[in-house]
Parts: structure tokens; sequence; C-alpha cells
């Protein structure tokens, strides 16, 4: 997992709330066993019609907004089923950073594990950087993970609270593999000595 410290990129505006898992990722991508590749079908329903057309006004598919890499969004962000490709989806497009008013809990467990910051402000503010985004091209914010803060070239600064277990994870570029490798000299330690003792035991 890459670690999170500093990100000022562009940000798109995806002015809904209750953006539910089924609509960050539909359930007949649930299938695949990789965990890449999900990018492609992130929004999919929103992005295109039933034959396969992309719409035009929806906000991935507008030229000014490619190579977004923060996401703001409405309330309630992450809704619905406990689905992790949500995340990996959100994290295979490029999205490093969410900013909402609410997540869902289990979304925002899963965003975590996965690298992806979410950044919780409030209505107010997160309404004033959609406005921002929608209006001004070529809009960038910069999130701090280590000072716990969004800002814009404009004055707008904004902070969010963030678990201190996360926030350390997120620095350090940790999932729950990487933390358990940390752990890797006790385990092989432990388990040498209780290779050991079953031996003896046996004899």
């Amino acid at each position: 997992m890459q670690p999170f410290r500093t990100l000022t990129a562009p940000a798109a505006p995806l002015d809904r709330t209750n953006v539910d898992t089924d609509q960050i990722i539909p359930k007949q991508f649930l299938k695949r066993i990789e965990r890449t590749g999900y990018g492609d079908f992130l929004f999919f329903d929103w992005r295109q019609t039933a034959s396969g057309e992309p719409i035009a006004d929806f906000v991935l598919n507008q030229p000014r907004y490619k190579g977004a890499q923060i996401l703001i969004a409405g309330k309630n962000f992450g809704c619905g089923s406990s689905r992790e490709h949500a995340a990996w989806a959100l994290s295979d497009y490029g999205f490093r950073v969410v900013i909402a008013p609410t997540f869902a809990d289990i979304f925002f467990s899963n965003a975590g594990k996965n690298g992806i910051v979410l950044a919780r402000l409030s209505e107010e503010q997160v309404a004033e950087l959609l406005h921002k985004a929608q209006t001004k091209p070529g809009y960038q914010l910069t999130v701090s993970l280590e000072e716990q803060t969004v800002k814009d070239s404009e004055g707008f600064k904004a902070s969010f609270e963030i678990d201190a277990f996360r926030k350390f994870c997120l620095l350090e570029g940790l999932d729950d593999i990487g933390l358990t490798l940390r752990h890797a000299a006790a385990l092989d330690s432990f388990e040498s000595k209780h290779d050991h003792a079953g031996w003896l035991k046996a004899k």
C-alpha cells in the first residue's frame, strides 16, 4: 500500500447523496478474483447507457476532470453492502481521497485498509468545495494527512478527524498484511518454539 502524507491534485465533484456500494461497483463485477482492474467499472451504470455509450454529462466522463485524485461527494457515501470491491474500484481508478460529510462505517474501514483517505467535513464546507469544483476549471485541493487538513489556493482550509491507528497505517502505507509482516520475526520465533515443543512432546 502506498504511504499517504500530502496530496495536491484535481478534485472531481460527485454531487449526490447516499451513494451506495452497488453504484460504486455494480454486483456483476464482484465475480472477479483479482484485486486490480476494477477502476474500469467504477460508477459503471452512471458512466454509460445500457447500450454502452458514454454519458457525456457524468462527471468522470468530462475531460476537465480527467486525472482527478480527489472525489468530493454528498453525505452517507459508501452505504449499502459491505463489499471491499468499492474501495478497490476507487483506488484502481486513481482516487486517493474522498471528501464527504459522512461515510458508511464499513466502507470507512475498507477504504482506510486500501490506502484511501476519507475526510469528513461539514455539509457547508462540502457544498463550497462542490461548487468550486463544478465552476472553476482545473480546481485543485491539497490534503495533508499529517496536518489533517484540506486546503485550496483561494483561502479555504478545513480540518478533519481520523483515528490515530488508521492515520498511522495510512502514513506508513500499511495494510493488514503489512501490519502482520512488521511482526514477522516474532511470529517466526513463536513458530520455531512451538514446533520444537511439539517435537519434544511427540518423543
